[in-house]
């Protein structure tokens, strides 16, 4: 075991965006900083804006106008210094009682549609299995369910935009699915889709990259200098930013992590190595997509942990069931998913090595739910990272377990929201 080195410095609070090309940077490093500030730290006075941001007063004072106008911010009541001394202040925050993002998500078996307020928090949300796979009917039929919720659930506030996430190859720019294999889908222009089918503009990317801005904006603060983050679910895969900015790879294809190998030996750490059987050699799981066994999607994927658990006797029909029954306490069903997380352990200690980040995010139920998988996962780290000293620190379960799926549609436009707050959006009042 490598002894534990002292804690990094903390990071720097002010939010980074992920910048797309097409938005000028001078408006995204004034108004963006200045709201991403106002998230941060609201209510907080126009003079702390500016000590935050390095912009002079003047400057922020003009951007806060412009989000005002926009009714994106909101004046709270006046301040003044102890015992009333000093000039009274007006404080700024978020305005979260005008307007919402619209978020769906593509699972496997199931898509999600939710509401998000600006300040990340979920107002509402519906799964429903698919009835289908074509995507032109799936896409069509998530966008008719967004009105009824909408109704139901907003409260007079007015729907900004709508941000879709799902697994595997998206490519933001196009506003494409480029590959989803479980779906059988590939180059589905799901912007174009639901743009049409909902008059809303719409933002597309990976449930990675989503989570990952979702961290940057509302969650894990430690994440804003770089971060890696796993997503393991019916599908697996990543992502990487540092700086803010996301890396997607000039085929979108940034994040595939499904196919690493795990290799053999026993799963060192917590546990025990080979309690519960070797990765790389089936351990009882179907080969992969790819024609291999021992990969990453094929060993942890829901699918893995459901068909492991029937073959060892325990009598489930999905992966909620068996996660239900490891939160209840069952042995057979804690035994798999402190397996999992073993598993997963070994690719965050490869994903640690290979980028160094600030923080590794694990999306995974277990990591989240169950103190004991946690351990686990970051014993195997500590055997097997060469790079990081501190697991403790370095590797945390996403700040939104329990509301993944919600928030990682949501997440997508929210994250567009805050990059360019003075950009296209019909529904906010023009600015000059």
């Amino acid at each position: 075991m490598k002894s534990l080195s002292a804690p990094r410095r903390r990071p720097d609070p002010l939010r980074r965006s992920d910048i797309p090309a097409v938005v000028p940077a001078r408006r995204l490093a004034g108004t963006g900083s200045v709201f991403g500030a106002i998230l941060d730290h609201g209510p907080v006075a126009r003079s702390t804006v500016a000590r935050l941001t390095g912009l002079s007063p003047a400057s922020v004072t003009g951007h806060v106008a412009q989000l005002l106008a926009r009714g994106l911010v909101r004046e709270s009541a006046e301040t003044t210094g102890p015992r009333g001394i000093g000039r009274p202040h007006i404080p700024v925050e978020i305005d979260t009682g005008r307007y919402l993002v619209a978020g769906a998500h593509i699972a496997v078996a199931h898509s999600t549609v939710s509401l998000m307020d600006l300040r990340g928090r979920i107002v509402a949300e519906d799964r429903q299995p698919h009835r289908t796979t074509d995507p032109h009917r799936m896409l069509g039929e998530l966008a008719a369910r967004l009105p009824r919720l909408t109704a139901a659930h907003a409260g007079g506030r007015t729907v900004l935009a709508l941000g879709l996430a799902t697994g595997h190859r998206v490519d933001p720019v196009a506003g494409v699915i480029v590959e989803h294999p479980q779906l059988g889908w590939r180059d589905v222009p799901a912007r174009d889709i639901l743009s049409a089918a909902t008059g809303l503009p719409v933002h597309v990317d990976s449930h990675s990259r989503a989570l990952a801005r979702a961290e940057q904006l509302f969650g894990e603060e430690s994440t804003r200098t770089s971060t890696v983050l796993l997503f393991v679910g019916a599908v697996v895969d990543a992502a990487f930013a540092t700086e803010g900015a996301m890396h997607r790879g000039p085929r979108s294809g940034a994040g595939s992590v499904a196919h690493l190998p795990l290799g053999t030996g026993g799963t060192g750490g917590a546990g025990g190595a080979g309690e519960a059987g070797e990765a790389g050699a089936g351990g009882g799981a179907d080969p992969c997509s790819c024609g291999r066994t021992g990969c990453l999607q094929s060993e942890v994927s829901e699918r893995a942990m459901v068909r492991r658990a029937v073959a060892q006797g325990l009598v489930v029909e999905s992966f909620r069931e068996l996660l239900d029954r490891a939160l209840a306490g069952d042995p057979r069903a804690v035994a798999l998913f402190r397996r999992r997380a073993r598993l997963v352990g070994r690719a965050a200690a490869l994903l640690l090595d290979m980028f160094d980040p600030e923080v590794l995010v694990v999306v995974e139920p277990g990591a989240g739910r169950m103190p004991e998988c946690l351990a686990d996962l970051r014993a195997e780290v500590a055997e097997r990272s060469w790079v990081c000293e501190d697991p403790e620190r370095a590797v945390v379960p996403t700040s939104f377990t329990g509301a993944v799926l919600a928030t990682a549609g949501g997440a997508v436009a929210l994250g567009a929201l805050y990059a360019d707050p003075l950009g296209p959006w019909p529904a906010l009042p023009a600015v000059s």
